[in-house]
């Protein structure tokens, strides 16, 4: 059975999508079966991936409205060794339309049930807000991944996106676990991003990442190419944080499954 974390964050800017996809990517190369759902109207993830997000003939929106399942929308990526559930601006609409169903808030959690078993990982990149869309990431999710850039902002935005998780334990998934904390675009030159660095392993302690995604233009170019960084310049210090990222998830969840 599929783990499934949802990769989210309220705050925009902080990483979210390009540790969606690279970490999806560096999973898929570990061999493990793996399945990106892009859960953004923006559909950025998908472009990232160098999927065309204007020919779209199914994609999430016909999912979540109920129009067709996860097979018949997601996208095999036999070069990147994973499978995609693409988006594009047509999931606006779809919360809209959820709005007014009844039990809106698990078309996600129902959809990916019917083909969770054929699944190391599942990885969901949510918007940036709280919406709809989020809570349906959310509430399918085994538990949230938070990219957060080392910046004052992101302190107070983790306080609100905390009191959101809580919310939902309380209502919809009481079994949603924090999967952990990820810096990103960490610059070691910037007396703040080491401060506020500090700041959350204070706080957090083992919920934080070691691994530390930092500030690479390789990362920042490879979207522009339709590539992971993984692909794009498997070298550069970008691509090499990544794997580290996967690394250390895995390692997590061996000792999760221990105890």
């Amino acid at each position: 059975m599929a783990r499934i974390i949802a990769v989210a964050n309220q705050k925009g800017g902080v990483g979210k999508t390009t540790t969606a996809v690279n970490l999806a990517c560096a999973l898929a190369d570990m061999n493990y079966r793996t399945l990106l759902v892009d859960l953004d109207p923006q559909g950025n993830a998908s472009v990232g991936c160098g999927i065309d997000a204007r020919v779209l003939d199914v994609s999430a929106f016909d999912v979540m409205v109920g129009e067709c399942d996860i097979p018949q929308a997601m996208i095999r990526l036999d070069d990147l060794g994973l499978d995609v559930l693409p988006s594009n601006n047509d999931l606006t609409a779809a919360e809209v339309s959820l709005l007014q169903v009844d039990e809106r808030e698990y078309r996600l959690k129902n959809a990916l049930e019917e083909i969770a078993q054929q699944y190391a990982w599942i990885i969901i990149d949510c918007p940036p807000s709280l919406n709809m869309l989020t809570l349906n990431a959310l509430t399918a999710a085994n538990s949230i991944l938070i990219p957060m850039q080392c910046e004052y902002y992101a302190l107070e935005g983790l306080a609100s996106l905390l009191e959101t998780i809580e919310q939902v334990r309380n209502s919809v998934n009481p079994g949603l676990e924090i999967e952990g904390l990820l810096r990103t675009m960490h610059d070691i030159r910037n007396n703040l991003s080491g401060a506020v660095s500090d700041q959350l392993l204070q706080h957090f302690g083992e919920a934080v990442y070691r691994t530390l995604i930092p500030r690479n233009v390789r990362v920042a170019e490879a979207p522009s190419y339709g590539l992971p960084v993984l692909r794009y310049d498997p070298s550069s210090s970008g691509a090499l944080a990544y794997l580290g990222l996967a690394g250390e998830l895995l390692r997590r969840n061996r000792k999760r499954q221990a105890k």
